[in-house]
């Protein structure tokens, strides 16, 4: 349950600290008081769209904070506990909005993203109201409220769906990895085999692209090298040039080095200097031998460059990529073209797995048919007490069989659509067709008494789903609410002096001003306070009479 709600810059509202209690909560207030800014503080804690103008004008930051008493085993701390934060059953909410955008969330202390929050909030509690309500008018919706009902049994059933789907997905992909079909393998076959060819003639080496590069970048510029290796061979050559420049000194030095060591080591290392200067003009000599090629060389260089180019965008970023390739495709090649026996099972197991699938389907669908039976006939006879006494509801399931059956889905085949007829001799239409905002007030109730100990919920929140009703139906209504609320705790906006009568709690919120500012407040009523707001919700004048009526109304509740 929503133990206590902080509520600090919202709106007309600059700071409100709320505790609630168990059982029926009503909030009432004149039009225009605040109720709404109190609502949707909840809806922003609770993980709805953050929006600027929510911040009280001349502050910089708006901030909810909620906490929550569950059950250690509800599904709200289950989910805490898979985001690794701890929970003792005590969930404290907290959410901040500054005026740039931006803002914060943290569960319990810890930081956690928005979708995260709403992944908790789903199962703490459920907000209705004339605008927004009902989750029933999805179609979709409508499918999880008749599992709901069938409870152990539909869960058992549609995990033994959902292994079975498992095991199909997995036969169909082992058999995708076989090709497929005959047709798909065929394909398969075509493509590997073309792909297996254009590889081999290719005949690659590792290595061999960035060979043909380097060899390309030399007949590239073939003319700028031979040019500078023929300048120098002649510098080295020419009469006169480094080679008899350094004869010439080294006889000029054969002639002193018997004088003294250092010349000697000068004679020795200029032996040295002749023989590299001799090796330097042979190699380059052999270079610029080596720089002949024709026309032709060339053109086959550049067609093997783009021809693994061509397979580099295909099959791989060098040639050992492309090569593992190659032993990939020859192996799957192989594989596909000997696996027609594998097939055949892959093949008669899925088969098998469609009947499980369908069967399962089968048991499914009778078990919800019968909940949905029972269903129907108990929120006819809630809508008879609720002042519509011609009510028809039902639960229209679409046919199905082994080739019209969707039978991938965990769900399992049932598309169904609830009906709804208000009026005696109007047809069943659907839901969302047919029924006015009043109708659908009272259909909700209907409803939740029957879920009202069926989902985990722990607190509803109903925005004056009431409006329009009166006379008999509004006491019927409370003490619809007062049903719900011996199992759940109800926060209900409301108009009704019969609602504010049976309420366990009741929160007046009202405007005032301080200091040349509007400000909405809220309180919780004392019984004499409680009297006053009835006879107000009752339009009475105040007068004895006003308020015996009011005590008689809360009596009656008791």
């Amino acid at each position: 349950m929503l133990d206590r709600l902080c509520v600090k810059n919202v709106a007309l509202i600059d700071e409100a600290d709320i505790s609630f209690d168990r059982g029926l909560n009503v909030l009432s207030g004149e039009t225009g008081s605040g109720k709404s800014v109190l609502l949707d503080s909840i809806n922003f804690v609770l993980g709805s769209k953050a929006d600027r103008t929510m911040i009280r004008h001349g502050e910089s930051e708006a901030f909810v904070k909620a906490e929550f008493s569950v059950g250690q085993d509800s599904e709200a701390c289950r989910k805490l506990e898979e985001m690794d934060i701890e929970c003792d059953g005590n969930i404290i909410i907290s959410r901040k909005l500054n005026a740039d955008g931006k803002g914060g969330i943290k569960i319990n202390g810890n930081t956690v993203t928005l979708s995260m929050l709403k992944t908790v909030t789903l199962h703490l509690v459920d907000v209705h109201g004339q605008s927004e309500h009902f989750f029933l008018q999805s179609e979709q919706n409508q499918l999880k409220v008749i599992d709901g009902l069938c409870g152990e049994q539909a869960e058992s059933l549609k995990r033994s769906l959902s292994e079975l789907i498992a095991e199909k997905k997995k036969l169909t992909a082992a058999m995708k990895a076989l090709g497929g079909d005959e047709a798909e393998r065929a394909r398969r076959l075509d493509l590997l085999d073309y792909q297996i060819k254009e590889i081999k003639s290719a005949d690659l080496k590792a290595g061999e692209y960035d060979e043909l590069k380097a060899r390309q970048n030399v007949i590239q510029n073939a003319e700028k090298i031979l040019t500078a290796l023929n300048t120098v061979k002649n510098i080295f050559d020419d009469d006169g040039g480094i080679s008899d420049g350094i004869s010439s000194s080294m006889r000029e030095i054969g002639r002193i080095a018997d004088i003294g060591e250092d010349y000697e080591n000068i004679y020795v290392r200029l032996e040295s200097l002749n023989a590299e200067a001799a090796d330097i003009s042979e190699s380059i000599s052999d270079a610029m031998d080596a720089i002949s090629f024709n026309e032709g060389e060339a053109r086959q260089v550049e067609e093997r460059i783009t021809l693994i180019n061509s397979l580099k965008k295909k099959y791989g970023a060098d040639e050992i990529e492309i090569l593992r390739f190659l032993e990939k495709a020859e192996s799957e090649f192989s594989v596909i073209s000997d696996s027609a026996e594998l097939l055949e099972k892959y093949g008669s197991d899925i088969a098998a797995c469609n009947v499980g699938i369908y069967n399962l389907c089968v048991k499914l669908s009778e078990l919800r048919k019968k909940a949905a039976e029972n269903f129907c006939e108990k929120v006819v006879e809630q809508l008879k007490t609720l002042n519509i006494p011609d009510a028809k509801f039902r639960v229209n399931f679409k046919d199905f069989d082994m080739s019209t059956a969707d039978l991938n889905s965990v769900n399992g085949c049932d598309d169904i659509f609830f009906e709804f007829s208000a009026n005696k001799g109007e047809p069943f239409k659907p839901l969302n067709k047919v029924i006015s905002g009043g109708e659908l007030s009272r259909f909700m109730l209907a409803v939740k008494t029957q879920f009202k100990d069926l989902n985990g919920i722990s607190t509803y929140i109903f925005d004056e789903i009431d409006a329009g009703i009166s006379g008999f139906t509004a006491v019927t209504v409370a003490n619809k609410f007062k049903d719900i609320a011996k199992v759940t705790q109800i926060l209900a906006v409301s108009h009704l002096p019969q609602v504010c009568a049976a309420s366990d709690s009741q929160f007046l919120i009202y405007k005032s001003e301080r200091d040349g500012k509007t400000y909405s407040d809220i309180k919780k009523l004392s019984y004499s306070e409680k009297i006053t707001e009835i006879v107000r919700l009752t339009g009475s004048i105040e007068s004895d009479t006003a308020y015996k009526h009011a005590e008689e109304l809360i009596r009656q509740f008791k």
